[in-house]
């Protein structure tokens, strides 16, 4: 099991490319961090030529390979302070606010919210019109009516904080980790 002092932040990572390098690069100036992907998430990296190995050589990274999700279980032991996913996919915020549960971040996420772990989604799908990073190029997507309903039910959720840029992304993990070191003090 995973013995450390300090709580950490955990940050998952899902099959979205949006704005995926700027959430990595928030990723590598937090302390204190892991990162959980999913299989959709290795494969996006790899589309986007990020190589995991090159995640690994700088955090921990855990991956989506049980059935169980078994690295979620460092969230009963007070192992994570926070919980951030992002970018999240519309399939993502779907299954979040289904109750569905089905790999490494969706059970990350209700396992947090179980726990009364604050929860940041940074939800890719929160726009009519949404200009992102595709493999080689930029693109225009329409969110579905769906994926902007969904959004907007799990802002309703407790314990989680949607956020629909990369800089209210960067000012929520500023503000959380603010909290946290006043409420240290």
């Amino acid at each position: 099991m995973l013995v450390q002092d300090t709580p950490r932040i955990a940050w998952g990572l899902t099959g979205s490319g949006h704005f995926l390098r700027e959430s990595l690069e928030i990723i590598e100036t937090l302390p204190n961090v892991d990162l959980f992907v999913t299989k959709a998430a290795v494969e996006v990296l790899g589309m986007y030529g990020i190589p995991l190995k090159s995640l690994r050589e700088k955090i921990r990274v855990f991956q989506d390979h049980t059935a169980s999700s078994v690295p979620v279980g460092f969230l009963y032991s007070g192992h994570y302070h926070t919980l951030i996913v992002g970018p999240a996919t519309s399939n993502t915020v779907a299954k979040c606010v289904a109750g569905i549960s089905d790999t490494l971040v969706t059970n990350l996420y209700a396992q947090a919210g179980k726990c009364r772990i604050p929860s940041i989604i940074f939800a890719c799908d929160c726009e009519p019109t949404v200009l992102t990073e595709a493999p080689g190029e930029t693109v225009t997507l329409y969110p579905r009516p769906v994926d902007l309903d969904n959004t907007e039910r799990l802002k309703h959720f407790p314990y989680t904080h949607v956020v629909e840029s990369i800089d209210t992304l960067k000012a929520a993990v500023t503000h959380r980790l603010s909290c946290l070191s006043a409420s240290s003090s």
